[in-house]
């Protein structure tokens, strides 16, 4: 997600050519987009983190579930 932020920060300051970020070339934005979007599309299911990330959460909701069973006895 910081990647898409710095992405976004980028374009906007490019595109209002805000101190030195005018003189950026767009190329640079571009190949960062093309970088994040290989990182979401490939990298990320291929290492398994779009799936430990919905395991950690499915696991969160079933300790508090277990702990809110549990306490009302």
């Amino acid at each position: 997600m910081p990647i898409i932020i710095l992405i976004v920060a980028l374009v906007g300051l490019r595109y209002f050519e805000v101190w030195r970020f005018a003189e950026i070339s767009w190329w640079y934005i571009v190949g960062l987009m093309v970088f994040a979007f290989v990182w979401f599309e490939f990298l990320e299911p291929m290492l398994g983190l779009d799936k430990r990330k919905a395991h950690n959460v499915d696991e969160q909701r079933r300790k508090e579930r277990v702990k809110k069973n549990f306490d009302k006895k």
